[in-house]
């Protein structure tokens, strides 16, 4: 076991290892982590990890690309990358079908997800969610322009925090630190290029498909969320019949970070009836 608390297990998922944190027993929920700069599922889920592994079993992967599963040299990063890999993560650790809770790009995924591999997923959860298109907006245009000092991650905390405490010179170091271990800058860049408009399509499922989305559906997000728009997850209560949707007043995109107790009882209860 690292020394750094981001590292934890490692399993092989095709032709690379995946990190990933397995924390608590019970039925399995798999936490999907956002696309920010120097993220990882330690930093994105790691304060939800006490409050919900005393009932659950709780596997956050870093998606390839991401945290500190390998990067290989010749993946083209894209949802279908992403898809499989959760596919032959689940397949590797002998999980037929699990609660799927997304954050961000992570709802993108968990969306493409219920989509292909409906019989995989039990429940879905999505917060601050990608996977309709939208116009992009500046700070989605700032998270993924990210490039590594102190000062722009000291403003993308600013942008992803409606209670600016949280967004604090510790945090800001901490993360900007974590954004510039090895390779990290490098596959975060190619991942979302200019123009970024392409990135949010790119995370879109189709919205016919969405349609077809048997599973319950819980949809959270911030009311004052400045990188996805609350407007993404108005669309997906429109589109997903058995959905039902929560907004935190006075909160920003990290509802997990912002209004920690309060999302983690919101899955529990989700979860659990």
């Amino acid at each position: 076991m690292s020394k750094r608390p981001e590292i934890a297990n490692s399993v092989k998922t095709g032709t690379y290892n995946t990190n990933y944190h397995d924390v608590g027993s019970g039925e399995p929920i798999i936490m999907i982590h956002g696309s920010g700069p120097g993220v990882s599922a330690w930093a994105n889920w790691n304060k939800l990890f006490p409050i919900l592994s005393e009932k659950y079993r709780i596997l956050a992967p870093d998606m390839v690309g991401f945290g500190y599963t390998d990067r290989p040299a010749e993946i083209v990063y894209g949802m279908n990358v992403w898809v499989e890999q959760t596919v032959q993560f689940m397949d590797a650790l002998g999980i037929e079908k699990a609660n799927m809770v997304g954050n961000s790009f992570g709802g993108a995924l968990a969306l493409a997800m219920a989509v292909k591999y409906p019989e995989r997923i039990k429940k879905l959860v999505l917060m601050g969610s990608m996977g309709v298109t939208f116009p992009l907006t500046y700070g989605l245009e700032r998270v993924w322009g990210y490039t590594p000092s102190f000062e722009n991650m000291r403003e993308l905390l600013g942008i992803f925090t409606y209670d600016r405490t949280i967004a604090n010179d510790d945090l800001a170091r901490l993360r900007y630190e974590s954004s510039m271990q090895p390779g990290f800058q490098e596959s975060f860049s190619a991942m979302f290029p200019a123009p970024r408009q392409n990135g949010v399509e790119g995370m879109a499922s189709n919205e016919v498909y969405i349609r077809s989305i048997p599973h319950e559906t819980l949809i959270v997000h911030g009311r004052e969320d400045r990188v996805i728009p609350l407007e993404t997850s108005m669309k997906l209560i429109e589109l997903i019949e058995n959905a039902q949707l929560h907004v935190f007043g006075k909160c920003g995109h990290w509802t997990q970070i912002e209004k920690t107790r309060e999302f983690a009882a919101l899955v529990d209860g989700f979860i659990s009836i």
